[in-house]
């Protein structure tokens, strides 16, 4: 079981007002100790994903270095959006890097810290899922190997999006995308391939990986802030939707990243040295098109004849994920 001091008991609903809650059990957000490292004023779209996830990621991590935090950031949405020369809406230590080499920015950072004795600077490294499954892939594989001090967070929103959306590794099976076939007997990206990050993460046998979404943000900061407090290499990978990209609603972010959880389509655990420890189990499970009929790059799936086969597909590399990680309680609903 993943982090929950707090249980959530209303449906319907996707907020918990934090003035109901204790103090210990606020979320990093509602108190007064947050930084906002993120801060207001960024390009971001409306309802982004990546920028609720970092805003959350860097605030928490901020609290658990004790404000001692230097970040690197991959080229991609992250980026653009909150660095447009000569303006930024960083209020910390920020570096950005290439699209590729992020983590070896990171990577060169924690080492001056380590000539220069300052143990107690902590670093982070921040990049979409294009900078970090594609381009950045070779430099994370080696921050993973020598163990470096690292935190590495990746944002997930399934493609390349501030480019044009195009696909990325990390693009899911008959997701459409503006380098995705657009007819045909099987539009969309195709079935076997792609990475899964933190999967390979996890081979590397590092200290500490981690997946979240934003749907359960005291998880998400929880995670972090753990991540934070363990000496080496760790990977954090945070699902995130991306209305533009995704031809979503803006308000439906939250319930789409809660949706993907709930169907079985992206898994919330941790690991600590390649072994699973603990896992976000489903209150109740849904079937995959609930989450993705929203989603209008999946709407050719769904026209006067339903492309039922690729559905069922899609449903068994769910079903294979709540079988894998053990993500159903005994007697939960469908």
């Amino acid at each position: 079981m993943s982090f929950q001091p707090v249980r959530f008991y209303q449906t319907g609903t996707f907020t918990v007002g934090n003035r109901l809650l204790d103090q210990d059990n606020r979320s990093v957000q509602a108190t007064q100790v947050r930084t906002n490292s993120l801060n207001s004023g960024h390009r971001a779209c409306q309802g982004c994903g990546e920028a609720l996830g970092a805003r959350y990621a860097i605030d928490a991590a901020m609290v658990a270095s004790d404000r001692q935090l230097i970040a690197a950031n991959a080229t991609g949405c992250l980026e653009v959006f909150s660095t447009p020369y000569p303006e930024t809406s960083w209020q910390i230590p920020w570096i950005h890097s290439l699209f590729g080499n992020t983590a070896a920015v990171a990577t060169g950072i924690a080492a001056a810290m380590r000539i220069k004795g300052r143990s107690d600077v902590r670093i982070v490294a921040q990049g979409g899922d294009g900078g970090t499954t594609d381009i950045g892939f070779g430099c994370l594989s080696g921050m993973f190997e020598r163990n470096d001090d690292v935190l590495y967070i990746c944002y997930d929103n399934e493609a390349y999006m501030n480019t044009g959306v195009q696909r990325s590794s990390a693009t899911p099976p008959a997701v459409r995308t503006a380098t995705t076939m657009p007819v045909g007997p099987e539009p969309g990206n195709v079935f076997g391939q792609g990475k899964n990050v933190p999967l390979i993460a996890m081979a590397h046998g590092i200290p500490y990986v981690a997946t979240a979404t934003v749907a359960d943000l005291r998880d998400l900061e929880y995670k972090v802030k753990r991540a934070i407090g363990i000496r080496g290499a760790k990977y954090i990978h945070i699902f995130v939707p991306c209305p533009l990209g995704w031809g979503s609603a803006s308000n439906e972010t939250i319930q789409l990243a809660r949706m993907v959880k709930e169907c079985g389509l992206f898994p919330v655990y941790e690991a600590e040295n390649g072994e699973v420890v603990s896992v976000s189990k489903i209150r109740k499970q849904i079937p995959v098109e609930e989450y993705m009929r929203p989603q209008r790059r999946y709407a050719h799936l769904f026209g006067k004849t339903p492309a039922t086969k690729v559905i069922a597909k899609i449903q068994a590399m769910a079903d294979r994920n709540i079988k894998k990680f053990g993500l159903l309680e005994e007697g939960v609903n469908r």
